[in-house]
């Protein structure tokens, strides 16, 4: 068996084993404990602790989001995926992000999404008859990958018959984001993006005809943002930007938790004795099998961290997963803890980049989550569920549950 060090030593994001992907917080804990900034082959640093992380993300001046000279060679600048990834909300700086999270965020906030949650409830309890009906489901595709979809279509008012194909969409444009692109998750993103991009083009247009809510309808919002506006590509982007961030994520947070509740019987005996923990709950969820594994920064002038000297241009990766285990900022932090407050999780970033839709994440993850344990409170996992094999995202493909 190999010792920390020698685990810590021969770690290379780009060359993972097949056993990471079922536990990554033992390899997590000992890059912490021997080398938390961690050189890479390829010259790029990977970060682990908690204070490290957080002070990258507070810092955006000199840990840019701007990913042009990374996705150029990955993608190749002519590529789809080059142009939809630099020209998205989340790896770009300030001012193009500043201007795009203002027309978002609006209709973000809480007061806006209460007008979701009637639907969302609605939608949650068909979801849950049609499997009360068999006594058992897939919890990931007849569940948690099933409500992001619906809510992001709401979002951009995608009338309900054109929705099927967004979850393999989304599915398929970040895969392309893992630290090794095979062949086939190149040619796979970039025809999802095609696909996309030729629904959406029609989608904007129609607006421009006729233009929907603000209030409600964020293609509208961005169509209408003040200031310069979006050309069509960047709006075509940002729609695409919008389905995926709040697709896979929220996806692997609701079947996550379904997971660990499972787990852990001790602590759905708790929850469901005492529904006021849900808050807590989600958020210990969220930190302890963080839907977002990774986040990736540049230096833009040489920066010393955590005792590393870093030169300007350095590739920084954020190990998301292993901050939020860090002892040092977490007690007991391999524990699961449904009561854990405070909870000061990194799982949606920190600073400007903040992730802009968390409000949206723990709504939908709240009502699920309530309406499934209400509806069911001795489900039982029937096989061990399959986990997906991405380093960047952590949740599930497959998740057979039984009912009864």
């Amino acid at each position: 068996m190999k010792s920390g060090a020698e685990i810590a030593g021969t770690f290379d994001l780009r060359n993972l084993q097949p056993n990471f992907f079922d536990d990554p917080f033992s390899i997590y804990r000992a890059l912490r404990e021997h080398a938390p900034v961690k050189r890479m082959p390829d010259g790029s640093v990977f970060l682990t602790r908690y204070e490290d992380v957080l002070s990258v993300y507070r810092d955006a001046g000199t840990f840019s989001s701007d990913k042009k000279k990374e996705f150029g060679p990955k993608y190749g600048t002519d590529s789809r995926l080059f142009r939809h990834h630099t020209t998205s909300l989340v790896f770009n700086d300030a001012p193009y992000h500043t201007r795009v999270r203002r027309s978002i965020m609006g209709a973000l906030i809480p007061r806006a999404l209460a007008r979701l949650e009637p639907k969302l409830e609605s939608l949650v309890a068909r979801l849950l008859d049609r499997a009360e009906d068999r006594g058992d489901m897939d919890a990931i595709a007849e569940f948690a990958g099933a409500i992001p979809v619906e809510v992001v279509g709401d979002l951009l008012d995608i009338p309900d018959a054109d929705r099927a194909p967004l979850r393999g969409w989304s599915l398929a444009i970040l895969g392309a984001l893992e630290p090794v692109l095979t062949d086939t998750a190149k040619q796979t993103g970039e025809q999802a993006l095609a696909d996309f991009h030729a629904y959406l083009s029609g989608l904007i247009e129609e607006r421009h005809r006729s233009p929907g809510d603000p209030a409600h309808d964020v293609l509208t919002r961005l169509m209408q943002s003040d200031g310069e506006p979006l050309n069509t590509a960047e709006l075509a982007e940002n729609c695409v930007f919008l389905l995926n961030a709040g697709h896979e994520t929220t996806t692997n947070l609701i079947g996550n938790a379904i997971e660990l509740l499972a787990r852990h019987p001790d602590q759905r005996v708790r929850l469901i004795a005492n529904p006021d923990l849900l808050r807590t709950t989600i958020e210990e969820v969220l930190r302890y099998e963080s839907s977002n594994q990774l986040g990736n920064r540049i230096t833009t002038r040489p920066v010393e961290i955590g005792g590393e000297r870093l030169d300007a241009g350095t590739f920084v990766t954020l190990c998301i997963g292993a901050a939020n285990r860090d002892p040092a900022a977490f007690e007991n932090a391999e524990a699961f803890d449904i009561a854990r407050d405070p909870n000061r999780h990194l799982a949606f970033a920190a600073g400007i980049h903040q992730c802009a839709g968390m409000n949206l994440a723990r709504m939908e993850a709240r009502i699920a989550l309530a309406a499934f344990l209400k509806r069911f409170p001795g489900y039982q996992l029937t096989a061990k569920p399959v986990r997906s094999q991405r380093a960047r995202f952590r949740g599930f493909t497959e998740m057979p549950i039984s009912l009864r």
